[in-house]
C-alpha cells in the first residue's frame, strides 16, 4: 500500500496539460540522447545483426528438429541423408523489433522521493527505444492500467517515441475500485496473442499483481526474447516512523488508518514486505533460469544425438596369450 495523494472523484491526469507535458517528454528525450543515448550507440542498431536466430534470409545452422519447431524449415535433404529430422536456422533479419509491455497501473504511481516509478520507467523506455529507433529498428508498445487499453503498433520514428512517452505522462489515472487490482498475467497473454513475428520484449512493471504471472510470462518466451525489468521504491520494503497516518491502496482504493510509529507494526510490514520480495525475486530467478535451459537446448551439438549414440566407446581387445593360457 502507498499513501494517496488527495484527488478528485473520478479520474485525473497525470500531466498538467498535453501540450506541455508533450515539452517535457521532448526535453527528457533530448537530455537522455545526449547523456545516455550517445555513449550507448552501436550496442542495439539495425545496422549489426541480431545474435537471435529467427525467420531470416541467411542460413545460420541445422540442428535436430524438436517439439514445436516449424515444419516449413525441416531441411529435408539432410533429413533424408541421417534418417533423423533437421531443422534449418536462420540469421534474424538485421533490423529488430522490440514491444514494451508497461504496467502503468495505480503502483506504479508510487515514490518515496521526488522520482515516482513511474518517471523511472518512462527515462528507461525514452532510453531504449530512442536507442534502438535511431538506426530504423522498430519499437511498440501495450499499455495497461486496470486493462490492456492502449496498443501502439511498432514504428520507427522520433515523433512515435514522443507519442510513446506522452501517453505514459498523461495517462489519465482510473479511480480506485474495491477488489480490482493489478492482472499482470492479462498483459502478458495479451502480448501473446497480439505479438505474432519474433520479437525483443520488455515487461517493465513493478509486479506487484494477483498470481499466475509467472506462468504466462514462461508461455511469452516460447516465441520472443523477453527481458524482464523490474521498478520499485525503497519505503515498500520498509515503512518509516511519521505517526499515525493513512495508508491507501492505490489501486482498490482500500484505506488503512495506522500507528507507524509502532516498533511492532514495522516490524510485521517489514517480515510481509519481505516475503512479498522473496516471491517475486524467486518467480524472475525462475524465469531467468528457464531462459538458460532454453539456450542451451537451442544451441547445436557437436554431433547428432543419433551418431553419438552410434559410437559407443570400444572395449579393450583380450590378450592372445592370456586367452591360451
Amino acid at each position: 500500500m502507498a499513501e494517496s495523494p488527495a484527488a478528485a472523484p473520478g479520474t485525473a491526469a497525470r500531466g498538467p496539460s498535453p501540450a506541455g507535458d508533450i515539452a517535457t517528454s521532448d526535453a527528457l528525450l533530448r537530455r537522455l540522447e545526449w547523456q545516455v543515448v550517445r555513449r550507448l550507440d552501436g550496442v542495439l542498431q539495425g545496422d549489426y545483426r541480431s545474435l537471435f536466430r529467427g525467420g531470416g534470409v541467411d542460413l545460420a545452422d541445422l540442428r535436430e528438429y524438436q517439439l514445436h519447431d516449424d515444419v516449413r524449415h525441416i531441411d529435408w535433404n539432410v533429413t533424408a541423408r541421417l534418417q533423423v529430422p533437421y531443422v534449418r536456422q536462420y540469421t534474424e533479419d538485421r533490423d529488430l523489433t522490440a514491444w514494451f509491455l508497461l504496467d502503468l497501473s495505480g503502483s506504479v504511481d508510487f515514490g518515496s522521493r521526488d522520482r515516482t516509478k513511474l518517471a523511472v520507467g518512462t527515462g528507461f523506455v525514452a532510453t531504449l527505444a530512442r536507442l534502438l529507433t535511431r538506426h530504423g529498428n522498430r519499437v511498440g508498445a501495450l499499455l495497461y492500467g486496470q486493462r490492456v487499453d492502449t496498443l501502439l503498433e511498432p514504428a520507427s520514428t522520433r515523433l512515435h517515441v514522443l507519442n510513446l512517452l506522452t501517453r505514459m505522462r498523461t495517462r489519465p489515472r482510473a479511480a480506485p475500485a474495491a477488489g480490482v487490482g493489478t492482472a499482470l498475467a492479462e498483459l502478458l497473454a495479451a502480448a501473446d496473442r497480439i505479438v505474432r513475428r519474433r520479437s525483443l520484449v520488455f515487461v517493465v512493471s513493478d509486479f506487484i499483481s494477483a498470481p499466475g504471472w509467472p506462468e504466462a510470462l514462461a508461455r511469452l518466451t516460447r516465441r520472443h526474447e523477453v527481458v524482464a525489468v523490474r521498478l520499485y521504491d525503497a519505503l515498500e520494503l520498509e515503512l518509516p516512523d511519521v505517526g499515525l497516518v493513512t495508508l491507501e491502496d492505490a489501486e482498490t482504493g482500500e484505506q488503512l488508518f495506522v500507528d507507524s510509529g509502532d516498533p511492532a507494526f514495522r516490524e510485521r510490514y517489514a517480515a510481509v514486505a519481505a516475503r512479498r520480495e522473496r516471491d517475486v525475486l524467486d518467480a524472475l530467478l525462475r524465469f531467468a533460469d528457464l531462459r538458460r535451459q532454453r539456450a542451451r537446448r537451442r544451441a547445436p551439438s557437436r554431433f547428432p544425438a543419433h551418431l553419438r549414440a552410434a559410437n559407443p566407446p570400444q572395449a579393450a581387445a583380450p590378450d592372445p596369450q592370456g586367452a591360451r593360457a
